[in-house]
C-alpha cells in the first residue's frame, strides 16, 4: 500500500514494523490484517477517545510472537505477544507507564486468552480485533485458516452436526458456532459493538445461504 497506511502515526509504524516476525505464511494474521484492525481501531477512536499512539504500537504488536491456531500454546500468545511488546518498546525507549499500557492492551485482545481488557485502548484493540474475525472478512479468514489446518468445508454426512458437538478443528462451517456467531455480544465500546452488530448479521446471512446451498446439493 503505497501513502501512510497507519497515519496520522505513520513515523510509530515505520519504527516498529520492523520488529515484527517475517511472515509465517499466514495471510488471516499479516500486514493487512493489522491495516484492518488499525482502521477499525482509529474508527471507535473517533467517537470513544483514547491515545493513538498507544493504540497503534498495541496494533502492530498484538501479535509479535507467532502461535499456530492448532498449538497447544494458542491460549499463552498474546501474553507471549505482550511480553515481546514490551521488550521492544524498552528498546525503542518507552517509559514504563506507556509500556504498561501497550501490554494490557495486547494481552487482553485475545478471544483465546479470555481476558478482560480494563483501560479504554485496551477495549478498543479488542473489539478491533474481533471485528476483523465477523462481518465478510472474518468468513474469508475462517475459511483460509480452515484450509491451512486441512479441515473439510462441512461435514457432507451430517452437515447440522446433529447428535454432537460442534467440531470446527474438522469441519470450517461449524467455527461459526463455536466462536464467530458468539463475538458480536461481548464487544467492550458502543461504537464497536454497533458496528459488530451490522457485521453478525452478515455473518449470519452468509450461514443461511451457504447451508440452503448444501442443503440444495442433497436433495
Amino acid at each position: 500500500m503505497h501513502g501512510q497506511p497507519f497515519h496520522p502515526c505513520q513515523a510509530l509504524a515505520d519504527t516498529l514494523l520492523p520488529h515484527l516476525p517475517d511472515s509465517s505464511g499466514d495471510g488471516a494474521h499479516d500486514l493487512a490484517h493489522i491495516h484492518r484492525v488499525w482502521t477499525n481501531a482509529r474508527a471507535i477512536q473517533a467517537e470513544e477517545g483514547g491515545d493513538l499512539e498507544i493504540l497503534l504500537a498495541a496494533t502492530l504488536l498484538h501479535d509479535c510472537v507467532v502461535v499456530e491456531k492448532s498449538s497447544p500454546l494458542r491460549n499463552q500468545a498474546s501474553t507471549l505477544s505482550a511480553e515481546r511488546a514490551s521488550a521492544i518498546l524498552a528498546g525503542e525507549g518507552w517509559p514504563a507507564t506507556r509500556i504498561q499500557a501497550v501490554a494490557h492492551a495486547v494481552q487482553t485482545h485475545s478471544f483465546s486468552a479470555g481476558l478482560t481488557p480494563t483501560s479504554l485502548e485496551a477495549k478498543i484493540l479488542q473489539d478491533s480485533d474481533r471485528l476483523d474475525a465477523i462481518g465478510l472478512v472474518g468468513v474469508a479468514r475462517c475459511f483460509y485458516v480452515a484450509g491451512r489446518n486441512g479441515s473439510a468445508l462441512y461435514d457432507f454426512s451430517n452437515p447440522y452436526a446433529q447428535g454432537r458437538g460442534y467440531e470446527d478443528n474438522h469441519y470450517a462451517i461449524e467455527h461459526f458456532h463455536t466462536k464467530l456467531l458468539k463475538l458480536a455480544s461481548g464487544f467492550q465500546t458502543a461504537a464497536g459493538a454497533r458496528m459488530a452488530s451490522e457485521r453478525h448479521e452478515r455473518l449470519e446471512q452468509f450461514l443461511r445461504n451457504f447451508m440452503h446451498e448444501i442443503a440444495s446439493n442433497h436433495t
